[in-house]
């Protein structure tokens, strides 16, 4: 990956067979991938998610739509009762609900063909972001860059089994390095968190769905896009600081999810 190869000038993260696996010996990052996965156990473990999780799974990521889209400007407001047809008015929020609704059948897809599904996220959410007579050249199609592509390939290559690093440190990787990347014309925000909490499923951080860490990244939004420009820098400092940034909101994410439950009984 890029990002990890070229970007740090303070050491080679990326030499061994798995690209990613010095990144969990940053300072701290062992330690917060514990609290966050230990945060993410407690919230399915609530009594509440062990007799009925999906309502639950399913307040998370309506949830988790708003607070994506709110990061891209979107209003924090529903509009009615919160389906797409009530918030078609916000063109952000509008795709981010949509994709909320496509995710879960877009699993399958990520754990075998990350690509087509990152090409599916973007035409739900960008639908209402490009002109209709553009619709057929530019959703679900990235930019055309050698050098995108190839991080594309590589990134679809990790999720798909090219790395053995512990979950929250994938998903970090993938959610930072498709906002370093941009590929898409538009709504590549939206696109990136989706794609991060489609790995944090898969890989087995939150296979429910439950935790929210898109409300910690709203709540500390400066720090934030702070952090992912550190990350998109590539230095040791700058990856260090996303991934404690990332793991942290998992905690964060799970403190959401816990208040679901409780909410629900």
């Amino acid at each position: 990956m890029d990002t990890l190869r070229s970007g740090s000038k303070d050491a080679d993260v990326s030499r061994g067979p798995d690209p990613l696996a010095p990144l969990v010996g940053l300072p701290g990052v062992a330690d917060a991938v514990g609290r966050a996965r230990n945060a993410v156990v407690a919230v399915h473990n609530h009594p509440a998610n062990r007799r009925g999780w999906p309502p639950n799974a399913a307040e998370a990521s309506m949830r988790a739509a708003r607070a994506s889209a709110a990061l891209d400007g979107a209003p924090l407001e529903w509009v009615g009762d919160g389906t797409v047809d009530d918030v078609v008015s916000d063109p952000v929020l509008a795709g981010a609900v949509r994709v909320a609704e496509e995710s879960g059948r877009l699993l399958g897809v990520w754990r075998i063909s990350p690509l087509q599904a990152l090409a599916r996220l973007h035409v739900m959410a960008a639908a209402d972001l490009v002109p209709s007579e553009r619709h057929g050249d530019e959703l679900g199609r990235p930019r055309h860059s050698t050098q995108a592509s190839a991080r594309l390939s590589l990134l679809a290559d990790l999720v798909t089994g090219g790395t053995s690093v512990p979950a929250p440190v994938l998903v970090a990787v993938v959610h930072g390095e498709l906002l370093a990347l941009s590929p898409f014309p538009s709504a590549n925000g939206v696109v990136a968190r989706a794609a991060a909490r489609l790995t944090a499923v898969t890989a087995g951080l939150d296979p429910r769905g439950l935790a929210v860490p898109e409300v910690g990244h709203l709540r500390r939004s400066a720090e934030y896009r702070d952090a992912a420009a550190g990350f998109a820098a590539g230095s040791l400092d700058g990856l260090t600081a996303w991934l404690l940034h990332c793991c942290a909101q998992w905690e964060a994410g799970a403190r959401e999810g816990t208040s679901i439950a409780d909410a629900g009984g």
